[in-house]
């Protein structure tokens, strides 16, 4: 039976494979998820991974299918009064089949427990149908635009890409 449970730093080769193949690269394009048309390069690394698993206010939240394996995860950072959402994957063999329902409505859950009232994310400005997805579950645009990061931290832009924050109060 598939579970929700939290990450330790044992997943963190799991987590970055399937991380980077919801995102980038071939696999990402077997979903419709991917940002490969939009950035090149890595989503994460290993590195950056056991970073989060060393702070805490971050919590990595994985979804297990029947024999252990990791097929989705989402990043959760308590900023109180809100909760940040990102790093939100999920396997492109497995989209569209409630693996993200699951584990969005687990980080409202999540939300209430360390009380905050608003769930924040960033979502690429021309990614429509994911901000579609997004907005059927209660997520509105908030008019905030933040540049994506140029830095090369979470992939090389291939074109101008700006993010828009999407919250959803709970």
């Amino acid at each position: 039976m598939p579970v929700i449970t939290q990450a330790t730093l044992t997943d963190v080769p799991e987590l970055n494979v399937l991380v980077n193949s919801a995102y980038r690269g071939e696999s990402s394009k077997r979903g419709w998820t991917t940002e490969a048309d939009l950035i090149g390069g890595a989503r994460i690394d290993e590195q950056t991974l056991a970073g989060y698993m060393n702070n805490e206010n971050i919590i990595i939240l994985k979804h297990t299918d029947e024999d252990g394996n990791i097929t989705g995860t989402v990043y959760l950072e308590v900023r109180t009064p809100k909760l940040y959402v990102g790093m939100f994957s999920v396997s492109p063999l497995l989209q569209n089949k409630g693996v993200g329902r699951a584990l969005i409505e687990e980080a409202e859950v999540y939300a209430r427990k360390h009380n905050c009232n608003t769930l924040a994310m960033t979502v690429i400005s021309i990614r429509s149908e994911l901000i579609s997805w997004y907005e059927r579950r209660g997520y509105k645009p908030t008019g905030e635009i933040q540049p994506f990061h140029a830095h090369g931290r979470f992939g090389d832009a291939k074109q101008h890409i700006e993010l828009i924050v999407m919250e959803k109060s709970v």
